[in-house]
């Protein structure tokens, strides 16, 4: 596509980041008939979506170019902003730009400040979900951004999530939400693998803690997805450790902010940091279990 293409097309997107995220939110922007121009550090991750007609692009300057709106889906907000600045002289001005990454409270200030800086209308969008809901387009969008762009960016939420979920007007709102879930996720996750170590360790088959739970007023998908990978001592990533580390730092510097106490989340934290040291970063969340 050229780039006076791009510029005529009102439903160009940029996608900077192709994870595991990211790139099955790029092909459900492209299968609901948006033009979806890719960017990933790693260009060989990015390659599959070129098989799959999406363009791909070296730099995010090249990628940004024309688009009339941006996703950002990056690891931290330190990321966020560095691909960013690399991508400042091909943005254009009043694009939209919808920051997905989970970033935490300081660092979307400073991106609210860059977008500012650069005449971008900023939405504050984290999300809930990872790999299959991702993949299915089942994620939930918690938005924050201006009023008067909500019905431009909902087709985008709607191609990629089953609900939006809006917080507020105010840049920030989002995030902070979105900190507070995390809080109760990893809360889960730990509570799921002591509970079956603690079977474990008391010479009861852990699997009988899944049997009991199963269809009661306790049972939830995430609980039977988080068992099965524990029972089976085998890890694929949804949400790895490294960055469930990443992100409950982000908690307890929000928690320590605001003067308030959460101490299942600094035992989590710990938990973590422990199953990273132990060289499980690239695994599963669950892996916490491990330590």
């Amino acid at each position: 596509m050229t780039a006076a293409e791009t510029k005529s097309n009102p439903k160009t997107i940029a996608v900077l980041g192709t994870g595991i995220i990211g790139a099955p939110v790029a092909r459900n922007l492209q299968k609901q008939g948006f033009s979806v121009r890719v960017w990933n550090r790693t260009r060989a991750k990015a390659e599959a979506l070129a098989a799959s007609g999406l363009d791909v692009f070296d730099s995010p300057q090249e990628a940004v170019e024309g688009a009339n709106i941006i996703l950002t889906l990056l690891k931290d907000g330190a990321s966020v902003l560095e691909v960013m600045k690399s991508a400042a002289s091909g943005l254009s001005q009043g694009a939209i730009w919808i920051q997905m990454s989970t970033v935490g409270i300081q660092a979307i200030e400073e991106l609210a400040n860059f977008a500012e800086r650069h005449g971008l209308r900023l939405f504050d969008a984290p999300i809930q979900g990872t790999r299959q809901p991702a993949e299915q387009g089942q994620l939930v969008i918690m938005a924050s951004g201006p009023t008067q762009d909500r019905d431009t960016v909902q087709p985008v939420f709607d191609a990629i999530g089953k609900r939006t979920v809006w917080v507020s007007e105010k840049i920030g709102a989002a995030s902070r939400l979105k900190l507070a879930l995390n809080s109760w996720a990893f809360a889960l996750t730990h509570g799921v693998a002591e509970s079956l170590a603690i079977a474990k360790g008391l010479g009861v088959d852990p699997a009988l803690v899944v049997d009991v739970v199963k269809g009661g007023p306790m049972d939830s998908a995430f609980f039977q997805s988080k068992a099965a990978l524990i029972l089976a001592n085998d890890y694929p990533v949804s949400f790895s450790v490294a960055n469930a580390l990443k992100d409950a730092q982000l908690v307890m510097e929000a928690v320590e902010q605001a003067d308030l106490t959460a101490e299942v989340a600094a035992a989590g934290l710990q938990r973590f940091r422990r199953a990273l040291e132990a060289g499980h970063q690239d695994k599963d969340m669950a892996a916490s279990g491990l330590v």
